[in-house]
């Protein structure tokens, strides 16, 4: 397939748009207490505002998570980007929580119709490296937002404003070099009718990646719900630990998405069900660990099995991932891969929300994370039983396949 671009860059470029957009999502979360002091709202309005994105990719992957298999990846992840910008430009120009809310749901649109397109995009490139890439990238754009926005809004002048225009500058870099792209699905006869048939909400996988969903959906559950654990109420539960100032709150995410991303590199010749046994593992681990360190008071302990809990995220993860895509069709590619990101966003969003709701009746934080923590061990044990249960008829047929 030729390309105006070598193969590797082209990789580079999908990948660091994934990470932008990853990155978006997570920029907000140093903002919630400065969003909440001005405009009234608490730990509930943060959860909201967290889970109404997730909501909003939720019903875009299901929408729109098809589309690129038909009308091309570039058109999709054109359109996935200048629909960020504009939900970046509500968000700076944001004067209530009503904008907040509508600028998130904008951007679970956008992420939601992107992802999919994206992930694909880099399969088309390189199976073998566009799988790595797919596990690896959302932890590394999560842990990059995190960090960025902690220190704008810990050291820059107007950081509500500040994060957001230079995610925007960065976007409008990336949609060029998209431009530049040769597109890797052209449009087949009868594309047309099939984008619109595709707009019908559903979960349509082949039957070749069926059974290997079965065994990577729970872990993806397990490992996603870790994700919004952090991203919801963890900057809380860092203050009440005795962390002061935004960039530390932030951290803590940072660190969880950092790690994994790094896990998932370091791991990646690994057979997909040994990753998927090291995600589990290390998740109950890591989560065991920093409940410990909460009961304690211990910041460092904390941050210590964080550090654990971001090896399972990234390991599982990719395991994951791995395991689906391997028996997905070039033509199918988009719709497999936003099937994982539904699961892994009703992972993320469900819970945190829930979550959120309960630290506005009790009004303790360190309860609920308490309770989330220990719903995410056992959610992970329960991956380890289906994973075992599984693996003689089904998982060992993965490995074979996608090591082939």
């Amino acid at each position: 397939m030729e390309r105006r671009t070598s193969p590797t860059a082209a990789l580079a470029l999908l990948v660091s748009i994934v990470i932008t957009f990853l990155a978006s999502s997570a920029a907000p979360t140093p903002l919630y207490a400065t969003y909440g002091a001005e405009w009234g709202f608490g730990s509930l309005g943060t959860t909201l505002a967290f889970g109404v994105y997730a909501i909003a990719v939720l019903v875009a992957l299901l929408v729109l998570g098809r589309l690129s298999d038909h009308l091309g990846r570039r058109p999709v992840i054109l359109a996935g980007i200048t629909g960020q910008v504009v939900a970046l430009v509500v968000l700076t120009t944001a004067v209530d929580y009503g904008a907040l809310l509508a600028g998130r749901v904008l951007q679970g649109i956008a992420t939601g119709a992107a992802v999919g397109a994206l992930g694909a995009a880099m399969l088309d490139v390189d199976r073998t490296r566009g799988a790595i890439a797919n596990g690896a990238a959302p932890g590394a754009g999560t842990a990059t937002g995190a960090l960025l926005a902690g220190v704008v809004v810990q050291f820059a002048p107007a950081p509500t404003h500040a994060i957001y225009l230079l995610v925007i500058a960065l976007l409008v870099v990336q949609a060029v070099g998209v431009l530049r792209l040769t597109e890797s699905a052209p449009r087949l006869p009868g594309a047309a009718a099939r984008a619109r048939a595709s707009l019908v909400p559903e979960i349509r996988l082949p039957r070749t990646v069926r059974p290997r969903m079965l065994v990577a959906a729970p872990v993806v559950l397990a490992v996603w719900a870790l994700a919004g654990l952090y991203g919801s109420l963890v900057p809380s539960l860092v203050r009440q630990l005795g962390g002061h100032g935004v960039l530390l709150g932030t951290l803590a995410l940072t660190t969880l998405a950092g790690v994994a991303a790094a896990a998932g590199l370091v791991l990646r010749d690994r057979s997909p069900r040994t990753l998927m046994l090291v995600g589990i593992g290390s998740v109950a681990l890591g989560v065991t660990a920093t409940l410990a360190a909460v009961e304690a008071g211990s910041l460092a302990g904390f941050f210590a099995g964080s550090v654990v809990a971001g090896v399972g995220f990234g390991a599982g993860f990719q395991g994951a991932v791995r395991t689906v895509v391997g028996a997905a069709a070039p033509h199918e590619r988009a719709g497999v891969l936003s099937a994982v990101y539904v699961v892994a966003y009703l992972g993320m969003g469900v819970p945190a929300v829930v979550a959120g709701s309960l630290v506005g009746r009790v009004g303790d934080v360190t309860a609920v994370v308490r309770d989330y923590g220990i719903a995410v061990v056992l959610l992970a044990l329960t991956a380890l039983v289906g994973l075992l249960r599984r693996e003689a008829p089904v998982a060992a047929r993965c490995v074979e396949a996608v090591e082939a």
